[in-house]
């Protein structure tokens, strides 16, 4: 995928930011897409999947269970 998206949960990141989850989404998004900034007619479909990739990520993260020393 895209090796510049970090890992969000520990022990790689102790504090996720709202803005972190985002970022990821939105770097995400404009991989899979090929878009940095897609054209205006596209611009509600992919900042819609912006938003769905940052909460299906909010979501994941808020299940993960991180065992072991952290």
């Amino acid at each position: 995928m895209c090796r510049s998206i970090k890992t969000l949960r520990p022990p790689f990141t102790d504090h996720v930011t709202d803005a972190d989850v985002r970022a990821a989404a939105l770097q995400y998004v404009r991989k899979l897409s090929g878009f940095r900034q897609p054209a205006a007619h596209n611009a509600a479909a992919f900042n819609q999947a912006v938003e769905a990739v940052a909460a299906a990520t909010a979501e994941l993260l808020s299940s993960l269970e991180v065992r072991g020393p952290h």
